[in-house]
């Protein structure tokens, strides 16, 4: 990568992490981690917080959740919400191996978790 497309990278990346645009800046931060660990220098603070917290969960194995997934999670979050239990069991029939990862329970509501320890998808 050239110069002027990281110091472009790092521009994009400091600039959505200020506006709060974490959606976009985790999507550039997880495409780019490697280059931006070798030129976190070039990042501020909080920025380099997020580089570091990413480094830290690819160091434990964990692989980020797709689209899609976060997707499946926020309509299972919806449907616990409406007490749409058929729904629910819809959405989770063949989606269990996403129930299964960590990082996927700390998205779902208080009520998602509920419903789902006592459908028996996830422990209490």
């Amino acid at each position: 990568m050239s110069t002027v497309q990281l110091s472009e990278l790092v521009k994009k990346v400091n600039q959505t992490v200020d506006e709060m645009d974490l959606v976009t800046a985790r999507t550039y931060i997880e495409e780019n981690l490697d280059l931006l660990t070798d030129n976190k220098h070039l990042l501020k603070s909080n920025a380099r917080e997020l580089v570091n917290y990413f480094n830290e969960k690819r160091k434990k194995g964990e692989v980020p959740l797709t689209r899609q997934e976060m997707s499946d999670l926020n309509a299972v979050n919806v449907y616990a919400k409406r007490f749409d239990v058929r729904g629910l069991k819809m959405m989770v029939k063949n989606k269990r191996a996403l129930f299964l990862k960590k990082e996927a329970l700390s998205y779902l509501h208080a009520d998602s978790k509920a419903l789902l320890a006592g459908m028996g998808v996830i422990e209490k």
